[in-house]
């Protein structure tokens, strides 16, 4: 074991540091990619009528109180959260069972069954969602905020089962045998020693899940009819009609939310590793 040790030690001195052009060209690219976010929340605090002298721009909260009082985007939002709420947790439930039964399937095509219960992962948006509305057509479900939910526990579900299943893989199911020989049941195993071991896991996935339904717009778009607008489109359909300083301040409420979302997901992963 020291040996190893020691052989692995002096592969990592041995491994060569990333040269500075490496770190020039991951800073560029960040910067392309965050640059306009940084844009969109800076105009969001402009003062109206300041956006021609940069010079003369001040601080301002008035699109956000426009925000507050505009019916139509409170709608909205109350729109996605609903969704998002309930997508997330039928996606976490369906992921979670889907992930122990794949983790404690022991056939030989468990492989072709994970590979697809995570084909929403590979699969465009826009298959997915007119899919979606092919599939509702034929079994006469019509279009609403239940066919949006019901779609994005398609989409986020996969996702769901990757997180718990990255888990899994260092679970001990020897803990699970042993509960049941003490004489638990399958109940009781599951709420008092599979459930708080796999807590961190089902909170990120759950908080994954409500974060990419949150901010759906293709799926959304396929299938949720009319007078169902979620948030992202109702964005979308303001921006049609121009861009002004309000969907800016929509933006940012959307940038932050999202950011709050995975960065509470990213930290349940890493406590659950």
């Amino acid at each position: 074991m020291e040996m190893e040790g020691a052989l692995a030690t002096v592969e990592l001195k041995r491994r060569p540091r990333p040269h500075a052009i490496a770190y020039l060209i991951s800073l560029v690219c960040y910067g392309l990619m965050l640059l306009p976010l940084v844009a969109i929340i800076f105009y969001s605090f402009l003062a109206p009528g300041d956006a021609s002298d940069a010079s003369q721009w001040s601080f301002t909260w008035d699109w956000y109180q426009a925000l507050s009082h505009d019916e139509s985007i409170l709608e909205a939002l109350t729109t996605s959260l609903i969704v998002a709420v309930v997508a997330s947790l039928g996606s976490t439930s369906i992921g979670l069972l889907g992930a122990l039964a794949l983790h404690r399937s022991q056939f030989s095509r468990s492989e072709l069954v994970s590979g697809l219960a995570t084909l929403p992962l590979a699969l465009p948006e826009l298959v997915l969602g007119l899919a979606s509305v092919i599939w509702f057509g034929t079994i006469g479900l019509s279009l609403g905020i239940n066919s949006v939910i019901i779609g994005h526990i398609t989409l986020t579900t996969a996702y769901v089962v990757t997180v718990i299943n990255a888990r899994l893989t260092d679970f001990d199911s020897a803990v699970i045998d042993a509960a049941s020989d003490l004489g638990a049941t399958p109940w009781q195993v599951a709420r008092r020693v599979t459930i708080p071991l796999l807590a961190p896991a089902i909170g990120a996935g759950a908080m994954m899940a409500f974060t990419l339904s949150f901010d759906d717009f293709m799926i959304s778009f396929f299938t949720a009819g009319v007078d169902h607008d979620t948030l992202p489109m109702r964005i979308y359909s303001m921006i049609r009609f121009g861009i002004n300083r309000e969907i800016y301040a929509l933006s940012t409420v959307l940038i932050l939310l999202t950011i709050t979302g995975l960065g509470v997901s990213s930290w349940l992963r890493r406590r659950s590793i």
